[in-house]
């Protein structure tokens, strides 16, 4: 029944893990393919700025050319005005940058002219009409406007020949003459025309008012974007110049729009659809996630084909950790209570000096592998004093030096006893540094502050607060205040300064002082035997022992008469009885009571011995009863109650 119940209960364990496996997996593939997702876009975005970068060095690059060829024009007109040269060699100089510029660099580059010196000369022999005033044409303002710098100059379009035209212009050093080029930018709509991401959109560049300059379709030329409604919010974007790249819903379709200022009067913008963008990435997403999905449900079937085996392995493992924890928790206990039973007046010394040392560690934040070596330590601190002789630990006065350094040994013996039995160090630097002093002066090395090892530091607190709080051999436990008081005199001397504010927290939440050592409640003892004399001697065996009182019964119902009106915490029972077999009373007494049993015999056999042991009866006493024998198998059996082992 028990073994259905555990293999049902690793069943639900198996499959809960593989629900929590799908789940957890689940989630890491959706971070993981939201994390893909999230790169290519970030990946595409980036190829998008770095296309909108590629397309616009070309295109700067173009007008720069138009502008070196204006400069090099305006230095040398500039030269020949203040040399005297006539209106003649300036205008023949014009032809012939208007020439170069079209021969060695682009036709498109269609003439060098300017106001220079009052008159207006044009390279390529352009003669304007008698009301033609340049200094109120745009070229002119846009140069006087720039204060001497190159600049742009606002395009148009020609109404006869339907070109767009823009000229670059520069004013002289007289502050009155300007030199200006035009340009035809069929070059710039060439690169446009070009202009898209992974084949797919349009890109455009417009200057600051909006004026279409070029695009991908090049029957949106000579158009203004701040003028149509469809792309108000579009130029409000671009020309806040906020981000290189923004999304935005143009005839109702989600876009990514690039874009970026170019020779600081244009600009120059690349948008795709994001479902065309995107759609080779999403395609992807679901495809792999889909593969995902199909092997990890091949993966869950293979597992719960080999649920059943696994299942069993697993449940024997954790049995036989489960056995191994408890036999190491039990030696752990009983090297505890081996240490303790040394010191009757500090009964559950090692238990409570690991519970506080746990408390600490808790408040401290450590983790749980940390807390159990921490009470572990705790208890096996004082493990030396199995080598200091019961005298000295129980003497009820003050120890001589010799006696005083016997006691100063149990920290080294218990060290060395420790480092062979428990293979992590720390519980042996527990028990070997828990009693030096923050301050260096303790022992047996003379270690001080942070070189002491801060587990023996938390179980040097712990250890002090309860030799205050319990009783010795030569006085009661100290009150609250008083113990409050030394552990604060001994802040950053004795005691580590953080270790002992975390005690006083303690000892200040500790309202009614539970924290200190019970005094032992009585133990009645039932002694159950027809012989009375045999009740008397042991009623006389324990009668220096103040807190066992002894209960007779000669009959079973005496027993069960004291077990009714009686806190019984060990029966002590006589296998021979006249009217009823001692296992028999037993085995009545345990349908009722879980009360831990002795039983005295005079019959030695294995039989019996054997008998004794399936019965899981806790201990026995052969007649004729010794003193010292029975005092220590009834302590044994009754602390062993109190421990819950």
């Amino acid at each position: 029944m028990m073994g259905d119940r555990m293999k049902n209960t690793v069943t639900k364990q198996f499959l809960t893990t593989i629900i929590l496996i799908f789940v957890l997996l689940t989630a890491m593939l959706c971070f993981i393919f939201t994390s893909f997702y999230k790169s290519s876009v970030t990946g595409i975005n980036n190829l998008g700025i770095s296309k909108l970068d590629s397309e616009a060095s070309m295109v700067e690059d173009y007008i720069n050319r138009g502008r070196g060829i204006l400069q090099v024009t305006a230095d040398t007109v500039e030269n020949m005005m203040q040399t005297g040269e006539s209106r003649d060699k300036i205008h023949q100089y014009l032809n012939v940058m208007t020439e170069k510029a079209k021969e060695r660099i682009d036709e498109d580059f269609t003439g060098v002219y300017g106001y220079i010196g009052g008159e207006y000369i044009d390279g390529s022999d352009w003669v304007p009409p008698n009301d033609y005033e340049p200094m109120k044409r745009d070229w002119y303002e846009a140069a006087e406007a720039a204060d001497g710098e190159t600049t742009l100059v606002t395009p148009y379009m020609d109404a006869e020949t339907g070109e767009i035209i823009f000229s670059i212009s520069k004013m002289l050093y007289d502050r009155k003459s300007v030199i200006s080029l035009d340009v035809k930018p069929n070059e710039i709509q060439s690169i446009i025309e070009n202009m898209s991401m992974n084949d797919t959109g349009y890109g455009f560049i417009m200057d600051k008012n909006g004026f279409v300059i070029s695009h991908t379709d090049a029957k949106e030329r000579g158009k203004n974007y701040v003028e149509e409604s469809e792309y108000s919010e579009l130029t409000k974007k671009v020309f806040s110049g906020e981000s290189e790249r923004f999304e935005l819903k143009i005839n109702g379709k989600d876009n990514t729009v690039f874009s970026k200022m170019i020779m600081k009067d244009w600009y120059i913008v690349i948008i795709a659809e994001n479902d065309v963008l995107f759609h080779d990435l999403k395609m992807q997403v679901i495809a792999s996630a889909l593969i995902s999905v199909t092997v990890y449900v091949i993966i869950v079937g293979f597992c719960l084909m080999s649920m059943r085996k696994l299942g069993k392995a697993q449940l024997k493992e954790l049995q036989s950790r489960k056995k191994l924890d408890k036999v190491n928790m039990n030696i752990i206990r009983s090297l505890a209570y081996t240490i303790d039973a040394k010191d009757r007046y500090t009964s559950g010394h090692s238990q409570r000096v690991a519970e506080y040392s746990l408390k600490i560690a808790k408040k401290m934040g450590k983790s749980k592998e940390e807390q159990k070596i921490i009470y572990f330590a705790g208890l096996l601190h004082d493990v030396g004093k199995i080598r200091v002789p019961e005298a000295i630990i129980n003497k009820p006065g003050k120890l001589t030096d010799e006696e005083f350094d016997q006691i100063r040994v149990h920290p080294v013996s218990g060290y060395h006893i420790l480092k062979g039995i428990h293979e992590d160090e720390r519980i042996g630097y527990g028990a070997k540094y828990h009693h030096e002093r923050y301050d260096g002066n303790g022992y047996p090395n003379g270690l001080s502050g942070e070189n002491i090892p801060e587990i023996a530091r938390i179980i040097g607190v712990a250890d002090a607060y309860d030799a205050m709080a319990s009783n010795r051999s030569y006085r009661g436990a100290l009150p609250q205040e008083v113990v409050r008081k030394e552990i604060e005199n001994g802040r950053g001397k004795q005691f580590d300064p953080h270790i002992a504010d975390i005690m006083l927290k303690m000892i200040d939440d500790d309202m009614e002082y539970k924290m200190c050592q019970v005094e032992d409640t009585q133990q009645n003892i039932l002694v159950i035997d027809d012989e009375i004399m045999n009740i008397k001697i042991v009623e006389h065996m324990l009668k220096d022992v103040s807190n066992i009182k002894v209960i007779g019964a000669s009959t079973k119902e005496e027993t069960f008469d004291a077990l009714e009106k009686n806190e019984i915490s060990l029966i002590m029972l006589d296998l021979k009885m006249p009217e009823i077999d001692g296992f028999e009373l037993y085995s009545l007494i345990r349908e009722r009571y879980g009360i831990p049993v002795t039983i005295m015999t005079s019959d030695r056999s294995i039989e019996t011995i054997r008998k004794i042991n399936e019965l899981g009866i806790n201990d026995y006493l052969t007649k004729p009863l010794n003193k010292f024998v029975t005092k220590e198998a009834l302590y044994g059996v009754i602390n062993d109650r109190n421990k819950g082992l």
